[in-house]
């Protein structure tokens, strides 16, 4: 799939809403209560912050708060002092009233994608990942609200699918940033040959070569030096901050170099 394909893109995330708001309506007052994997978020405020995504993105600036977010503890830039300020201003309202106004936003954006001009579409834009065209921006919004599904699915204990046309989309944001994760943040050596096998929904093999430095490969010229195996929902956790290596040691494999393998599980997050 082209990186900036509108229809693709456009599709994959109208699906993902349409999917998280089914979710949603399932959840009772105590499960919007519920705690996330998130620091000091409840399910209730992850959907704070996708409705302020989305209504920041629609030109909706957030109501006031006496609250200093930059002074909290789990706030570290300003892209986070934003997402919190939402997530203070609708703290008060129900999980019906949330439900209501995911709906009304979520809308709203469609029906603005939807009428985008191919131009605006590819233009250059202000993102989390700096300046890029607006339909990669688009695309790192069907990674984020697919990692707060999963957050929200497990904070109430409700299972998903998490393959498909949704996961794969998803999942490339992960792939793209894995010569970083597996070099700089893992410190795989020079030489080294990672293969990270993942079963489960997302099955695949990643090979990732160190040459100078580390990407991504489709095969290697002499047995992996690490293997890393785990599933693909552990995987995506780990790669998006919201577990340890640690708290799952007896659900992942390493093969070979161990000490290498340790480290890259370790390390995985890129995601804060």
């Amino acid at each position: 799939m082209p990186s900036n394909d509108k229809q693709a893109i456009t599709t994959t995330l109208f699906d993902e809403w349409k999917t998280i708001e089914d979710l949603l309506a399932q959840l009772d007052e105590d499960a919007w209560n519920a705690p996330t994997a998130l620091p000091e978020w409840t399910v209730h405020d992850v959907v704070a912050h996708l409705v302020g995504t989305e209504s920041f993105l629609a030109g909706v600036q957030p109501p006031p708060t006496e609250v200093d977010v930059k002074a909290l503890a789990h706030v570290h830039n300003d892209i986070a002092a934003l997402n919190e300020s939402w997530v203070i201003a609708l703290r008060d309202l129900t999980g019906a009233e949330m439900l209501a106004r995911f709906r009304e936003i979520t809308t709203l954006r469609r029906e603005t994608l939807t009428a985008m001009p191919q131009e605006e579409w590819d233009a250059e834009s202000f993102s989390p990942l700096g300046q890029v065209p607006y339909g990669r921006f688009m695309r790192l919004r069907v990674f984020d609200c697919w990692m707060h599904e999963l957050d929200i699915r497990d904070a109430v204990g409700i299972v998903g699918n998490e393959g498909g046309p949704r996961g794969e989309m998803a999942f490339l944001d992960i792939y793209e940033a894995l010569g970083y994760v597996i070099g700089k943040r893992g410190k795989a050596p020079e030489g080294a040959r990672i293969a990270l096998e993942l079963t489960g929904p997302l099955q695949r093999t990643l090979n990732i070569s160190v040459d100078g430095r580390a990407r991504v490969v489709d095969s290697f010229d002499a047995d992996p030096t690490t293997i890393v195996r785990l599933d693909s929902g552990l995987f995506t956790r780990l790669a998006g901050g919201r577990t340890t290596a640690a708290e799952h040691a007896a659900r992942i494999e390493l093969e070979g170099d161990t000490e290498v393998g340790q480290r890259i599980v370790d390390n995985l997050a890129f995601v804060f």
